[in-house]
C-alpha cells in the first residue's frame, strides 16, 4: 500500500458529523489485541476528521480491576491516542439505562424472567440443545409467556414480539461486507438487566452510543454477532443506528482470540512506537519505515487508513 504521498496530515477534529469510540472494560490493562481495536478506532475518526472519544465500560463491577482505568487512560496518551472529550465511565450513567428499559416496558417490549442458569440448561436439554464450543444455545423463551410461580430475576428484550417472526437482520460491516444473522434462533430473547442487579452490555453500550452521538462504531470482530442485537434495540428505542467496522483478532498460537481471560500480558510500552507498529502492522498497514517519532507515524497510518475505508 503506497500511502505517503501529497495527502495532508489528518484534519483537526470537527465540531460535528463523525463520532467515533473506543470503549474498553477496566478488566485489566490494554494489551496487543486492544491496542489494535483502539488504534484503528482512532484512525478511523481521525481519517474523518471526527471526534473521537473514551468510554470506560464498568458496568460489571465484579470483574474490574481497581486502577485499570487510570491505567488505561495512561497506556492511550502514551501511544498519543488522546480522547477529544473527558471519558465517561458508564458506572456512572445508570439512570439512562433504567430510562431506557422503562422504555422498553411501557412499550410491552420487555418482559421479567426468574429462570436460573440450571431452569435454562434443563431446558436446553430437553429441546436436545448440546453445547458446542463458541457457539451460543438462545434462550428457550421460558417466561416469555409469564414467570409461572417464579420470582422475576432478569429483564430481557422480547424478540419475536418486536420482530413479529422476521427476526433476520442484515447489516453491511465495512470491513466484512454484508452480514446478517437470525437473532431469535441464534441468541433468542437476550438479557437486558441481569439477575444480579446489573446492566448488560447490549443495553448500556447502545444507550451510551446515542448519548455520546456515536456515529461510526469501530471494534474487535469478536463483537461482529453482538451487532444484530444492538440494531434491534436501538430501533425499539427509536435511535439512530452507527456504522459498524470491525477488526481482525489478534490470536495466541493456538488460535484462540488473545485476552485477558486468556492471560494476555500487559503492553509493554517501554517503545510506544514499537508497540503501534505492531498493531498497525496487524491492520495490515504498511511500517512506518520513514518515521521515526510516534507523531509523523501515527499521520502516515492515518492517510493509509484513509485509502483504505474513506
Amino acid at each position: 500500500m503506497h500511502c505517503d504521498d501529497n495527502t495532508p496530515s489528518s484534519p483537526a477534529p470537527a465540531s460535528g458529523g463523525y463520532v467515533g469510540r473506543f470503549a474498553p472494560s477496566p478488566t485489566g490493562l490494554l494489551h496487543a489485541g486492544s491496542l489494535v481495536a483502539a488504534l484503528a478506532s482512532w484512525l478511523d475518526a481521525r481519517a474523518h476528521g471526527g471526534r473521537w472519544l473514551v468510554r470506560i465500560e464498568d458496568i460489571d463491577p465484579p470483574r474490574c480491576q481497581t486502577g485499570a482505568d487510570a491505567g488505561i487512560l495512561r497506556q492511550l496518551a502514551a501511544c498519543g491516542l488522546l480522547p477529544d472529550e473527558a471519558p465517561v465511565w458508564q458506572s456512572q450513567r445508570h439512570t439512562h439505562y433504567e430510562h431506557a428499559l422503562q422504555q422498553l416496558k411501557t412499550a410491552q417490549l420487555a418482559y421479567a424472567c426468574g429462570c436460573t442458569r440450571k431452569d435454562i440448561e434443563a431446558e436446553w436439554t430437553r429441546m436436545g440443545l448440546v453445547p458446542e464450543r463458541h457457539v451460543e444455545r438462545p434462550y428457550p423463551g421460558t417466561c416469555r409467556r409469564g414467570l409461572h410461580g417464579k420470582t422475576a430475576r432478569a429483564w430481557r428484550f422480547a424478540l419475536a414480539r418486536f420482530t413479529e417472526g422476521q427476526s433476520v437482520v442484515h447489516w453491511h460491516d465495512r470491513r466484512l461486507g454484508a452480514q446478517q444473522q437470525d437473532v431469535i434462533c441464534s441468541v433468542g430473547d437476550f438479557v437486558l438487566r441481569r439477575a444480579d442487579g446489573l446492566w448488560a452490555y447490549q443495553l448500556a453500550v447502545v444507550v451510551d452510543d446515542a448519548l455520546q452521538g456515536v456515529t461510526h462504531v469501530v471494534r474487535g470482530e469478536d463483537l461482529t454477532d453482538n451487532t444484530p442485537r444492538q440494531l434491534l434495540l436501538q430501533q425499539a428505542l427509536g435511535l439512530a443506528a452507527p456504522l459498524y467496522l470491525h477488526t481482525p483478532l489478534v490470536r495466541m498460537a493456538d488460535g484462540e482470540k488473545l485476552s485477558k481471560q486468556h492471560g494476555a500480558p500487559a503492553l509493554d510500552l517501554s517503545d510506544p512506537l514499537a508497540a503501534l507498529s505492531a498493531a498497525a502492522s496487524h491492520l495490515g498497514l504498511p511500517h512506518a519505515a520513514a518515521h521515526d517519532n510516534l507523531a509523523d507515524a501515527l499521520q502516515f497510518w492515518v492517510r493509509c487508513w484513509r485509502h483504505t475505508y474513506n
